[in-house]
């Protein structure tokens, strides 16, 4: 049977939980589209969070892998397209570590894409009523860092696997300490999560639509 690998994180930045780890552990062991599902929480950790992810993928060998993400303030489930080579971290990580200008990979490329079907991922969460979009930045956090590093480990070692990044929402729990800010309930984004793993495994290939911004 098929494995697919879905990641998260543990809280940061003085939240007591972290929406990735507390939707996608609710995934361990599930079948879906003929695959079986291993989760795993990283580390908000520069470095550290790609050993262990690295580790995990020699694990379990899987045919796909999705990293998940928060993003408080973001609105709706968002889908990166794009992974950038730099570390330029606004606040310190979960050990106190502050990379300014530094790269991921000293040898690695400015980028890389997703090489997940973003479009039909999103179109399908939109379909089921679930808010969603393509974002064009990871940011330049342990985030991006993660995203960065998995599709560069794949481009060297696993050719053949396909990966990316997906970040969510602040759930309501943590929205109601940050007046203002948008959250989405835990089922909903776990049901997101899943018609992501659905769409990534039934389509190799994306759909051609524009799922672009003016700015």
């Amino acid at each position: 049977m098929k494995t697919v690998l879905i990641t998260a994180f543990e809280p940061f930045d003085g939240e007591a939980i972290n929406p990735s780890w507390e939707s996608v552990r609710q995934l361990q062991n599930q079948q879906l589209s003929g695959a079986h599902i291993e989760t795993r929480q990283l580390p908000c950790v520069f470095n550290t969070s790609l050993t262990n992810l690295y580790a995990a993928i020699d694990e379990i060998q899987p045919e796909l892998v999705i990293a998940v993400g928060q993003a408080g303030g973001r609105s709706d489930i968002t889908v990166e397209r794009i992974a950038i080579n730099i570390n330029d971290a606004r606040i310190p990580d979960n050990q106190g570590n502050q990379p300014i200008d530094t790269p991921i990979v000293t040898t690695g490329p400015a980028a890389y894409f997703s090489t997940l079907p973003i479009k039909a991922i999103v179109s399908g969460l939109q379909a089921a009523g679930i808010p969603a979009s393509i974002s064009q930045s990871a940011g330049t956090y342990v985030c991006n860092h993660v995203m960065y590093g998995l599709l560069h480990h794949l481009a060297l070692t696993y050719p053949n696997v396909r990966g990316g990044f997906i970040h969510i929402p602040y759930l309501p729990e943590q929205a109601v300490k940050h007046p203002g800010t948008p959250s989405m309930a835990l089922e909903t984004i776990t049901t997101a999560l899943k018609i992501a793993i659905k769409q990534a495994l039934e389509n190799r290939e994306d759909m051609v639509t524009s799922g672009g911004t003016t700015h």
